[in-house]
Order: structure tokens, then sequence, then C-alpha cells
């Protein structure tokens, strides 16, 4: 499919306008919670995409096109400088170059200033930082898994594991004091769990930043071997308390939010094959696989990358002008038939190749050590302290996120023996 005259109307949606801007059928799952929306299926690795607000975006779905704008530096990922458009009005052309922006959201930025915060956050994720949290992620995992048990034989996996599991370890990495720690991952679970209200969240979601604000103030008179003292007292040139306080939370919410979904789907996904849930009970050593087949198989990240072609681009086959959105439907990049055999199954004893799960290029998931980390312990722990774990309810009564772009359950009855 081609169109070299296109002349329709482009927008550039960012996360939080997408959702109420799609056609229902490219986020509503069908009866399978675990297979992609079927608005996103076939119909060729790229097209045209109209949204109800009328404008129009391009929506990849072959895996090799979805590397390519990941990766290609004519397609921007800085919504300051290309206008986040709604409305249906042709899109502005593209800013000059500016001074640097003054916010640490460093996500929506292009090099060099996306480089700059991105070089200060990797270096403080060592090899001995993520070693010491492996630790952690065990204790705390044993500890809430050890918890349920001794509460009885049934417990809802979202509020019990999924949940606290990533805010305790988020607290650990961010440096957070203990005599904090209940506040914080209070403020958290309602800020970030889709059950709580608009109100709630927003509420929720103001005192964190309070909280953060706080947090970085102490750690600049009180450092500490964590990784906001890090970037506080070892960034060169320093990064203000505003940039601290937004990397901070962008820690947070990517941190936190989609491990604990990863955690809950990720489970029910494996309670509902119980061959590949057998085949992990008899063999622990293909946890690792296991994990990177969830990636994959479940991709949580329903819509939401998108990126803006700064010139007219050639994707695919098809001819895209400057200024056209681009949107990465992950859940299907990572079911691309001509990337994977058979990949609607999920299969924990296939061959792990790459997958997009935590994206590609400048923008991939500098976390995502930390996520296999907890994906790979809390879901171990799960299955070998658990045993007989199953659900407590028909698997249809699991009520699904449909709703939000972050794909997940919004609780989990599970039992065990």
């Amino acid at each position: 499919m081609t169109d070299s005259s296109v002349t329709e109307k482009s927008a550039s949606v960012s996360t939080a306008t997408m959702r109420r801007i799609l056609p229902e059928e490219m986020v509503e799952r069908g009866r399978n919670p675990f297979d992609p929306p079927p608005g996103l299926r076939g119909q060729g690795a790229v097209r045209p995409l109209d949204l109800l607000n009328g404008a129009r975006a391009w929506l990849v779905t072959g895996f090799e096109e979805a590397r390519t704008v990941l990766s290609d530096a004519r397609f921007s990922a800085d919504k300051m400088r290309h206008r986040d458009a709604t409305s249906p009005q042709p899109q502005k052309a593209a800013e000059p170059p500016r001074a640097e922006r003054e916010d640490g959201i460093f996500v929506f930025m292009d090099p060099p200033e996306h480089t700059r915060l991105r070089r200060s956050l990797t270096g403080q994720f060592t090899v001995r930082r993520m070693r010491e949290l492996e630790s952690r992620v065990t204790e705390i995992a044993v500890e809430h898994i050890e918890a349920m048990k001794a509460a009885g034989t049934e417990a809802d996996l979202v509020p019990a594991f999924a949940l606290p599991l990533p805010s305790l370890v988020i607290c650990e990495l961010l440096g957070v004091d203990y005599a904090d720690r209940a506040e914080f991952q209070e403020r958290t679970a309602v800020g970030l769990n889709a059950s709580s209200t608009p109100r709630e969240q927003a509420m929720a979601r103001a005192e964190l930043h309070a909280f953060m604000r706080g947090l970085v103030a102490a750690k600049r008179s009180n450092p500490a071997d964590d990784l906001l003292s890090g970037l506080i007292h070892d960034t060169d040139p320093p990064l203000t308390d505003a940039q601290l306080v937004d990397v901070a939370l962008l820690l947070l919410t990517a941190g936190h939010e989609t491990t604990a979904n990863m955690l809950g789907l990720g489970t029910f996904a494996l309670l509902e094959h119980p061959d590949q849930l057998a085949a992990l009970r008899a063999d622990p050593g293909l946890i690792d696989n296991a994990v990177e087949e969830l990636l994959r198989f479940l991709s949580i990240l329903q819509l939401g990358v998108s990126r803006v072609a700064t010139e007219p681009v050639t994707l695919g086959g098809v001819d895209l002008p400057a200024g056209a959105t681009v949107v990465i439907a992950t859940p299907e990049v990572n079911r691309d038939p001509r990337h994977w055999d058979d990949p609607d199954t999920l299969d924990v004893r296939r061959p792990r190749t790459p997958h997009l799960a935590f994206g590609h290029g400048v923008h991939q998931c500098l976390g995502q050590q930390l996520a296999r980390i907890e994906l790979r312990i809390g879901l171990g722990e799960l299955i070998s302290r658990l045993p007989g774990l199953r659900l407590a309810v028909p698997a249809e009564q699991v009520p699904v996120r449909n709703e939000m772009l972050i794909f997940g359950v919004r609780s989990l009855p599970v039992t065990w023996s």
C-alpha cells in the first residue's frame, strides 16, 4: 500500500489523550484477554489510522517497521517541538532548535537533550546496584507470599503482591526512608491504580509530586548510596530540582505500573495455560525464557508509543508526509508472523529472539534489567511457594483494564493448596 499524494490530516497524539480518540476496536480485547485487540490485526504492516477526532495517524504493526520508527532519527519523540494536536487541523511545522528544556521527561526528548539526561541515569544503573536490588527483590517477594499464606489460602494477587513488590523496589532504588515507605506505597497504589477514581488519582499524584520534592531536598542535604543521591551529586552539569522530580516520577511510573501489570497478567496467562505452568514447575531453569516469552506474548502497552516524522519517509512501502504521527501497536508487533513461528501461542520453551516489549533504539527502556529481575523472581517465587496455585473465580470473571493504555488485570483472585 502506497500513497504518494497524502494530504490527509495528521495528529501528534500524547499518551494522555490517545485512549479517548482511538476507535474501540483498537483497545478493546476480545474473549481472549491475552490476544491483541482485533482492530490491530491484519491490513498490512503500516496503515492509516483514522482517529475519533477526525485526525489521521499511521499505525505500525510490523516488527521491522516498528524497529525502524524507534531507531531512525527522522522520527521524533519530542512532543514539545511537534505540536500535540488532538483536533483535525493541519500539523504545524517543527519549531527550530531552541535552548535546552527545563523538564526531566527525557522520554519525550530527542538527542542531544535526551542523551545527556539518559547518560546521567545510565551511570546509576550499575551492576553492583542491580545485584543488591536482586537480593532485596527476593526478600520482598518472599515476605508478601508468606503474608498471603499466613492469612489463608486465597488472596487477590494484585494488591497483595503485584502492586507492592515493584513499589518497594522503587523505594530501594530512590532511597526512600523506611519510615516513609508506607505513605509512599499508599499514594503510589492510589495514583497508579485503575480502580481509583480520577479525583483520587489526581490527589495522590499531586501528593507524590510533593513527596518527591521533599525527597530531592533531603538527598541534597544528606546523600546516601541510592540512585537519587547519585543523580544529585554526580551529574555534571547538575540537574535542577524540577528535573530531578520529573526523573524520579518517571522512574516511578515506568518502573511500577508496567511491572505490576506484567506480574498480574503474567500469572493469569500461566494459570490459563496449565501446560506452560507445568513446564515451569518441572524445570525452574526455564524462568528466564518464560519471562521473555511473556513479555512478547502479552505486550501490555497497547498503544501510545508514537513518533512524528520530521520529513517525508517511506515506511513499509507506505509514503508518510512530514508531520505524520506514527503509532506503534506493540502487542501486534510482537506477534508478527514474519518474525515468529506460531506467534499467537505462549511457549515458555520458545527460542529467545528480540522483541519490542522494552522498545528499541535510544529510547529503549533503561530499567529493563531491573524489570526482568522483578518478573523472574516474582513469578518464580509464586510458582515455587504456592503449590496448586489457581484462579479462585472463572477466567471470564477476572476484570481486565481495557480502558487503559497499559493493559492488565484490575484484580486476580487466586487460591492454592
